[in-house]
């Protein structure tokens, strides 16, 4: 591991996996709106019961995402992380950027982190990095836009809306050249790729060479949660996710510790398992 980087990777949760059982992180859901819709992701997350990816029981605005971890950092000594993972897109939502403001002024410590589609972020470095924001997880499904066109419906990019191969032609080539970029300047990338049986099991590994060429560290295959347009797809197996992780391992390593979190809430370490804390 990079010197430069190994002393804040040792200690965040979902890019280490001896840290996940030591510290806590906070997801801050201040971003509604997404500029992608994906197959398997239902646009309306404002839920207070399920427990998945994007998920949250109200918005915050940055103001009150502040008062939280000010509230969380008095109660756990051992948290970390803050980050935005939803409900929406971070990247398409002004409140993101001043949410990790107000944090960096006040909290310059804790580590900066979002989960992004992609589409934006070569736009937005310059902003990340002025922010402090070190780590970025980029959710990207496919490199081959015919299957990428199977799992996304639509995007929105530059006040336009693309649809099919078109669509995913753009995506995938603005997650690349975002995942390059952000490498160069400095942020530690980790890939995020939903296995989707029958659709993207074989295009994965593709994933994986691609992304590492261009300076991601660290792939977290999780499996499909059928929901949506893919609420009859099944999920993979265990025998399935084992067998594309280690074909994967190949090009990065693997994360195989994610619990696939909502975008709100205190997530605590405790042995295998994170708790949930709502504060």
């Amino acid at each position: 591991m990079n010197l430069k980087y190994a002393h804040w990777i040792s200690a965040h949760p979902c890019f280490n996996h001896n840290a996940h059982f030591k510290f806590s992180r906070i997801h801050l859901p201040v971003a509604a709106r997404c500029n992608i819709q994906c197959c398997y992701c239902n646009p309306n997350k404002i839920n207070k019961c399920e427990f998945k990816p994007g998920y949250t029981e109200k918005l915050l605005t940055p103001v009150e995402a502040l008062e939280k971890v000010e509230k969380a950092i008095k109660l756990y000594t051992n948290l970390k992380v803050v980050g935005v993972a939803g409900p929406g897109e971070p990247l398409a939502n002004k409140e993101t950027f001043k949410t990790f403001e107000l944090i960096n002024n006040r909290f310059p410590h804790l580590i900066k982190c979002l989960s992004t589609n992609g589409l934006l972020l070569s736009d937005k470095i310059n902003e990340l990095v002025k922010l402090n924001v070190k780590a970025v997880t980029v959710t990207i499904n496919a490199i081959n836009p015919i299957i990428g066109s199977k799992i996304y419906l639509w995007i929105n990019y530059d006040n336009r809306v693309y649809t099919g191969v078109e669509a995913s032609s753009l995506l995938i080539k603005k997650q690349l050249e975002g995942i390059e970029k952000g490498s160069k300047n400095g942020l530690k990338i980790k890939i995020n790729s939903v296995l989707i049986p029958g659709v993207n099991d074989s295009e994965l590994i593709n994933v994986a060479r691609e992304t590492s060429k261009r300076g991601a560290f660290l792939m977290n295959i999780i499996p499909l949660i059928p929901s949506y347009n893919f609420k009859n797809f099944r999920a993979p197996t265990c025998e399935e996710l084992r067998k594309i992780r280690n074909e994967c391992n190949a090009y990065l390593p693997q994360f195989k510790l994610c619990k696939q979190c909502r975008a709100d809430g205190l997530y605590e370490p405790c042995g295998n398992i994170v708790n949930y804390v709502k504060i």
